[in-house]
């Protein structure tokens, strides 16, 4: 099996920081991309960033200069650095890996739970 956890959420004023981390753990050869998403009250689910194995990353518009999404490789872990929050960055935060088992030859796509973000006016 394999499990993604996601970590770091909370409460915060509007203007500061958080960084959310989601570890993979269980049986994984490698991971191609990994992904932060968001889905506020209301909304539909949007991609916030994501990184590829490489480094390669790309953001949503609204949070570009803001976020940073870094991973570790080594420990199978991806990071969502979040400066300057505002409340419409309000949401449940999941990340989702491309993962690739022992054995496999296929990626298969996993979900973590999700974290909760709240910004406060």
């Amino acid at each position: 099996q394999v499990h993604l956890v996601e970590s770091g959420g909370g409460l915060v004023q509007a203007g500061g920081s958080l960084t959310l981390s989601c570890a993979a753990s269980g049986r994984i050869m490698d991971i191609s991309t990994i992904a932060w998403h968001r889905q506020a009250p209301g909304k539909q689910r949007e991609l916030v960033a994501f990184i590829n194995y490489g480094g390669s990353t790309n953001y949503h518009d609204s949070v570009k200069g803001r976020f940073a999404i870094s991973r570790d490789n080594a420990k199978n872990t991806v990071y969502l650095q979040m400066n300057s929050l505002k409340p419409e960055d309000t949401a449940v935060y999941y990340c989702n890996a491309n993962i690739r088992r022992p054995l496999s030859s296929v990626y298969n796509v996993y979900w973590g739970q999700g974290t909760q973000v709240t910004v406060s006016s």
